[in-house]
């Protein structure tokens, strides 16, 4: 299979890295045992930039590699110490390059030297511990995740950035008159669709320097797909003025000027967009006897419909002059009607960088889902094997309003709630009216509101209200004695401390030892 040298039309899967992840640690010094959170953050990801660089010319590069990914983040670290940004990844492109998504939104079109776009934006890094750490949660045992980037897939389209475009049959002589009129040096031959791809040649009249373009295969039925016309009408959309390149000596039968120009207009016009390009002809070809014959016969009723006729001959060179400055006179005019633009850098990103509060609570067979920026990416963020980082996402939920609007919509405890997207949402049972409050006491990476059963919070609450109807000489340990067995003790307190304290027991011959754990 031959290997292609020009592209024009790519399909690109890019993915920007992924954030490094925040890290949960705590102080460790000589003498200063609780030295506090020193967790660093995770560092972003690196994202996928798309830069204009006029020394490409061709897609041929994302032809043959089509999938492109930025580095990831790395990973916090003690002592305050964050991880390391991703490297962004740039992809140079040709000028005139049109990005728009698989579906054909329009994303940019990308001209002029050194213009960005950043297609993929990496995601954010984890923050660590040292970060979330406030005066409600002083210690926190958990860090968050860092987010992954972008993954796209889009379409990178080339449109040649030509000032005069040529357009005619096969064989008219397009490539010999681009040769002609500059350096450029297509394939030339004389047998049709010799040009397989647009050619760009430079070309200088009086003051004015413009490119010029080719079209191959422009044939009848080319704007529904027949020749190669098709693929390549797209490189004339950009041209200021387009020159039709008239064959006066085909030897075809039934052919003749003026039903070749009615023919490729009105294939300009069903592929639509270009009614409003200055329009040159060209009658090549008058070197030959019969071409000038044939150009001579036909100039006056081309030009009774308005437009400029020049007879030329790239093989002679004859009319080569008034055509180049023909052409650089309609570039002139265009320029200067053009207001002039500034080379900047393009970033797509959304509204608000810390993203939007808004979020949508429906009921679906699955369950109620919720959807929005904030609480999905928290999704992203959490480490769902750790209490205490669930129980922050619960939290930053409850502020953000979610489970009130869980509770207006009508959901009662024990329904599912689905927060993400449908291929990949984060299931919960809802359960109203958890609130934190201060941080809570546990082991680190606890959150003790996850527990189902807690007896000794029961327990603790009995003993405080107990406390009040207490004798003088109960203490709290007489009290938590007394709820545990009432049947023992009843009403009547003992003293720590004496043979009537069922809970002491007796080590060796004056000697009690408490044996209450409590």
């Amino acid at each position: 299979m031959a290997v292609p040298t020009f592209v024009d039309q790519v399909t690109l899967h890019v993915s920007a890295g992924r954030g490094g992840h925040g890290v949960a640690s705590v102080h460790r010094e000589k003498f200063k045992p609780l030295g506090g959170p020193d967790g660093g953050n995770g560092g972003p990801g690196g994202s996928v930039i798309l830069r204009v660089d006029p020394d490409v010319t061709t897609l041929v590069e994302y032809h043959h590699s089509p999938h492109r990914k930025a580095e990831n983040g790395g990973h916090g670290a003690g002592s305050h110490r964050n991880g390391a940004h991703g490297s962004d990844i740039v992809l140079p492109i040709p000028e005139g390059t049109v990005v728009s998504t698989k579906d054909g939104t329009v994303l940019a079109d990308m001209v002029g030297p050194g213009t960005e776009l950043v297609i993929a934006q990496g995601g954010r890094g984890g923050l660590g511990n040292a970060a979330l750490a406030s005066a409600k949660r002083k210690a926190p045992g958990f860090a968050l995740l860092g987010e992954p980037g972008d993954q796209v897939d889009i379409v990178l389209e080339l449109k040649v950035v030509a000032d005069i475009g040529l357009v005619g049959f096969p064989s008219a002589g397009k490539s010999s008159l681009i040769a002609a009129i500059s350096r450029a040096r297509p394939k030339i031959a004389d047998y049709p669709f010799t040009t397989l791809v647009p050619n760009l040649g430079v070309v200088t009249a009086g003051e004015t320097t413009f490119t010029v373009a080719d079209v191959p295969g422009l044939i009848e039925g080319a704007s529904d797909g027949r020749g190669l016309g098709h693929d390549f009408l797209r490189h004339v959309e950009r041209c200021a003025a387009l020159v039709h390149v008239i064959d006066t000596a085909t030897m075809e039968p039934g052919r003749n000027p003026v039903e070749d120009l009615d023919i490729i207009e009105n294939e300009l016009s069903r592929y639509g967009g270009l009614e409003d390009r200055p329009r040159l002809i060209a009658l090549n070809k008058i070197d030959v006897p019969d071409g000038r014959d044939i150009s001579d016969i036909t100039i006056d009723e081309l030009r009774e419909r308005g437009l400029r006729v020049i007879p030329v001959s790239a093989a002679s060179g004859e009319g080569l002059r008034e055509l180049t400055f023909a052409m650089a006179e309609i570039v002139a005019q265009s320029r200067a009607s053009k207001p002039v633009v500034e080379t900047k850098r393009i970033v797509l990103r959304p509204a608000s960088a810390d993203g939007s509060d808004s979020f949508t609570v429906t009921k679906t067979g699955a369950g109620w889902r919720v959807r929005g920026e904030k609480p999905e990416r928290w999704i992203r963020q959490t480490d769902f094997s750790n209490d205490e980082a669930v129980g922050f996402l619960s939290d930053r939920l409850n502020r953000l309003g979610v489970e009130t609007a869980l509770v207006k919509a009508g959901a009662v405890e024990g329904d599912t709630v689905l927060i993400g997207d449908p291929d990949d949402a984060v299931v919960f049972d809802f359960k109203p009216g958890i609130d934190a409050g201060a941080e809570m006491l546990g082991r680190r990476g606890e959150d003790q509101r996850f527990d189902e059963k807690r007896p000794a919070h029961g327990r603790r609450r009995a003993i405080d209200e107990a406390m009040g109807d207490r004798s003088e000489t109960e203490t709290r340990a007489d009290v938590a004695r007394r709820l545990d067995k009432p049947d023992v003790y009843g009403p009547t307190s003992y003293a720590v401390g004496t043979e009537q304290d069922p809970d002491w027991v007796e080590n060796d011959p004056g000697t009690l030892v408490d044996d209450d754990t409590d």
